[in-house]
């Protein structure tokens, strides 16, 4: 494996782990030649998926695309990055078990808002501003009253049972 940073490919494992079910690893590296550290994935190459997008374009489905828009959504809230490979491992087997080559991209911005809510609310609402393309606050306050109804009838229950 060669060293983002100076380049060499004298590297070494320092830590190994699974991501998930086992889907994938994660493994730490250290450069033996400039001592810095980096992360890489391993995980094994299924067949290819081509996502459809809202406007027709096709693409190949790119985890790593996937991961950082989810990363982003998440911007300054407590969830490890292994919260989120699972998410994204998840997210990918979803539509690799749909068994068709093309999927939707509505089908992956589903999944993971799906994935969202039950991780972070915050970072569900965020990633629905940008998916569904809100267009005012009414668009938003209709999203949190989806989030809110749940909350509201468990707060409820809990009342009750006291």
């Amino acid at each position: 494996m060669k060293c983002p940073y100076c380049q060499s490919r004298e590297t070494r494992v320092v830590d190994s782990r699974d991501i998930g079910s086992g889907e994938s690893i994660r493994r730490r590296r250290e450069c033996t030649e400039c001592s810095r550290r980096f992360t890489t994935y391993e995980r094994v190459e299924s067949g290819s998926l081509v996502i459809v997008k809202r406007d027709g374009r096709r693409q190949e489905f790119d985890p790593r695309k996937l991961r950082e828009k989810i990363r982003i959504a998440l911007t300054k809230r407590a969830v490890s990055q292994e919260e989120v490979d699972r998410i994204v491992s998840s997210v990918e087997a979803e539509l690799l078990s749909l068994g068709t080559v093309e999927v939707q991209s509505t089908a992956i911005g589903e999944s993971v808002l799906k994935h969202l809510k039950e991780v972070d609310e915050v970072a569900y609402i965020r990633f629905a501003s940008v998916y569904r393309q809100f267009a005012d606050v009414d668009d938003l306050r209709r999203e949190l009253d989806t989030l809110a109804d749940p909350i509201s009838r468990r707060v409820e229950e809990e009342n009750e049972s006291r």
